[in-house]
């Protein structure tokens, strides 16, 4: 090896050594960063400053590690409004930051044969949805599985129709609420839905007055009162998901027919497998918020997120609940979409998505059931 080489070799190896060396001294720092971080308290204070009175209450905070926050919104279609309130829940769900958001159905207006069209719509919703900074949770609604094609279209993009995840030591079950055979859709729903669409914003009392005579109907009543049956392959996998998942802390079911409404046998041996859990019921599907309490548990159906009001009342809000899993049980809190607004304050320009009209009047449903 000549002068000049050997020159270059030494020099090459040197700066590989001292290069070797800052790497291993960067990981003992970052390795005692992390210790300090450790040892260093959540809250302190000048305890000098402050020997006896505080201007505080207390030093009890919440935030046991074990406690998260996540979100659920309800129908966003089964007529959507056209003023974009859904599209604006996804950027007030990034300023509050849950863990994850999970829905109750119906997120495309469904009812196409044409498998473009659903394409389309999915496209549509996913675009939104995309929009979110966390984990985004699907539940099967009759709009998003109508006609067999809607049915292929999701399990292309969405896997099964029905799951669970364990998040945190808590059981969350998905079910599918239209596995089995549901009412036929009126012929003439595709296209009153798009006239209904077009009315909202060139005749706005009008298309209350359709809507309100759609949902009237012989075909619409007697679907909304046909109990929802859960299929044998469907409970034998509900009974089977329990049972590995017995030691979980709690249990949150979702789906989107409140079944509780008018149960069938399928449903009060669902109801059955749960007697000795704790757990909570989320639907939606009537676009109206209600709370039952059966058997001791909380049933809620979700109101809407931009999706049409079918009923008179104070049901009528567009929102969001956020819920905080706790030691003691899930605490529950809803949040009107017209509540809440970004650092910059409202936005004039979407008055109407933030505050839809509805009814100031009517008696809430929060009777005990048997």
């Amino acid at each position: 090896m000549n002068y000049k080489a050997m020159k270059s070799y030494t020099v090459y190896a040197f700066v590989l050594l001292v290069g070797l060396s800052l790497l291993a001294g960067c990981r003992q720092r970052y390795t005692i960063t992390q210790e300090e971080a450790q040892d260093t308290p959540v809250f302190s204070f000048d305890q000098a400053a402050f020997p006896e009175a505080k201007p505080w209450t207390s030093e009890n905070f919440r935030n046991d590690p074990d406690n998260f926050q996540f979100a659920i919104i309800g129908d966003r279609t089964g007529g959507a409004n056209v003023l974009g309130t859904f599209e604006l829940a996804m950027h007030q769900l990034n300023l509050l930051q849950p863990e994850f958001v999970i829905n109750v159905g119906d997120i495309i207006e469904g009812y196409a044969e044409d498998r473009a069209e659903l394409t389309e719509m999915w496209e549509e919703a996913e675009d939104m949805t995309g929009m979110l900074q966390m984990p985004f949770f699907y539940t099967r609604g009759n709009h998003d599985v109508s006609f067999p094609g809607g049915k292929e279209e999701w399990l292309e993009r969405h896997g099964p129709n029905y799951y669970h995840f364990v998040y945190k030591d808590v059981l969350f079950l998905v079910l599918d609420s239209e596995d089995s055979p549901r009412p036929e859709p009126p012929p003439e729903i595709k296209e009153a839905t798009k006239v209904y669409k077009r009315l909202q914003v060139e005749d706005p009392e009008a298309a209350r007055k359709m809507l309100a005579e759609f949902m009237s109907s012989e075909a619409i009543v007697a679907a909304l009162g046909q109990p929802v049956e859960f299929p044998d392959k469907q409970m034998a996998w509900i009974k089977k998901t329990l049972a590995e998942n017995a030691d979980v802390r709690w249990t949150f079911l979702f789906m989107h027919e409140p079944c509780w409404e008018n149960p069938s046998e399928s449903f009060k041996a669902i109801e059955q497998l749960l007697q000795e859990k704790d757990y909570t019921l989320f639907a939606g599907h009537l676009h109206y918020y209600d709370y039952d309490h059966i058997n001791g548990r909380d049933y809620i159906t979700m109101g809407p997120a931009g999706a049409s009001w079918h009923h008179e009342g104070p049901g009528n809000v567009d929102h969001i609940m956020w819920v905080t899993m706790t030691e003691d049980g899930p605490q529950m809190g809803n949040i009107a979409l017209k509540g809440l607004f970004d650092r910059k304050g409202l936005d004039p320009s979407l008055f109407g998505a933030y505050d839809r009209k509805g009814a100031e009047t009517g008696d809430s449903k929060g009777e005990e059931k048997k």
